[in-house]
């Protein structure tokens, strides 16, 4: 069985930080498919429409027939183990920096064999499941994992090096005034984090919940936080800014209105402030650090997170304001995972429906309560997706945009 984490000693102050190196990243545009549906934490590979054969690699023909029709699907993720390997000398710097290392062959119960990385609780000649995960390159990677969870499973090393689970980690969690900041928190050190900085925007406003919170737990650490501010993100990124390894961006302006209706344009401007200029402060103050600490040790820094909204890519005609900064934070967004790469950093964007809050007491059900979208996102950090899509609405209008888009709009704005 795996061996827990322990705790991580203290850094040597004089000692070198590890720089970060990346695994093999060549893939064709073909093989990204796997990098679409490990992003979102789905199991998919191409099958075939004429003889429905599953493909692994994936190829621009099918290997049984030659079809040209190769669809990507959902397929069973068990397999039998046939042989392993452990790696004990490698080319690779990336891989020589965090040997050893297990591979081996799988026989998917699907149809193809496959080279994966096997964890070290699985047994020889044993049934597996396979999982589709992102590595640091940003490449999908195929893991054989034990068929039921164990013990402390996600403590591997080798599993640790594709996820970016809390457990041990320091957090910041921008606003944490607000029900989904705290209920956040609180996620974050039930799944193990040494300690979570929760921002306060309004440290001149009494606010009773919020100090309680605080006080409930000696690993929570209240800091001044205000995203439209420079000087405040400075001030607190010279003081945490090395010791933050996984930040959570929630800092939020919901207000309604759309384009004509409001005559003014101040909260929209509010809504980009907060938003979009908000998140650019945080990335250009607390970015280099992290990038520069992507391979410190064990608990080294691992995800950035954007609470967005589904309507970063639906646009609610009520809310416009809000929903352009919000589709501007996501092309932001995209704009930091592309600079983190070479890092290795993760970018997990959050596209919740409608949280169970003040500002959606009118919006009709199903809503979604805090604690269970923070409980979400705790549980992609551990299995390393890029993409959320967290309750029934933001489901639904994910799977209805790529119906029809045309159809989603019309009815958004009806």
């Amino acid at each position: 069985m795996t061996a827990p984490l322990g705790k991580p000693k203290k850094k040597d102050p004089v000692a070198r930080t590890r720089l970060p190196t990346l695994p093999p990243a060549s893939r064709s545009r073909t093989a990204l498919g796997l990098a679409r549906a490990a992003a979102e934490g789905r199991f998919e590979m191409q099958v075939c429409a004429d003889c429905e054969a599953v493909q692994y690699p994936p190829r621009e023909v099918c290997g049984d027939c030659l079809s040209e029709r190769l669809d990507w699907r959902p397929v069973a993720d068990g397999g039998h183990l046939v042989a392993t390997t452990t790696l004990r000398h490698s080319n690779d710097l990336y891989f020589r920096e965090r040997l050893p290392w297990r591979v081996g062959t799988v026989r998917m119960d699907a149809g193809p064999s496959v080279v994966a990385h096997v964890h070290e609780d699985c047994a020889d000649d044993g049934r597996v499941r396979l999982a589709l995960r992102l590595d640091r390159s940003g490449q999908a990677v195929l893991h054989a994992l034990p068929p039921e969870d164990t013990p402390n499973m996600n403590d591997s090393p080798q599993l640790r090096a594709s996820h970016c689970d809390p457990k041990h980690r320091r957090a910041l969690v921008t606003d944490g005034r607000c029900a989904l900041g705290r209920a956040l928190a609180k996620a974050l050190l039930d799944a193990g984090a040494a300690t979570v900085f929760v921002g306060d925007p309004t440290t001149w406003k009494a606010d009773a919940a919020f100090d309680a919170f605080v006080a409930s737990d000696p690993r929570i650490e209240p800091v001044a936080l205000d995203v439209t501010d420079t000087d405040s993100v400075d001030r607190l990124a010279a003081s945490v800014g090395g010791k933050v390894e996984i930040l959570v961006n929630t800092a939020d302006h919901p207000r309604d209105g759309g384009v004509m209706t409001r005559r003014d344009v101040g909260v929209a401007r509010d809504a980009l402030d907060v938003n979009v200029l908000g998140l650019m402060r945080l990335a250009q103050a607390f970015g280099p650090a992290m990038g520069a600490r992507a391979a410190d040790g064990d608990n080294h820094a691992v995800a950035w997170v954007n609470v967005l909204s589904i309507h970063a890519v639906a646009t609610l005609p009520g809310r416009g304001a809000w929903s352009a900064s919000k589709a501007a934070a996501l092309s932001l967004a995209q704009t930091l995972r592309a600079e983190f790469r070479a890092s290795g950093i993760r970018v997990l964007n959050v596209f919740p429906g409608p949280i169970d809050d003040e500002w959606e007491q009118l919006t009709p059900p199903p809503k979604l309560a805090p604690s269970a979208v923070a409980k979400a996102i705790v549980r992609a950090l551990q299995e390393g997706v890029e993409d959320l899509y967290v309750g029934e609405v933001a489901e639904e209008l994910r799977a209805r945009l790529r119906e029809n888009h045309k159809a989603v709009e019309r009815e958004l704005g009806g």
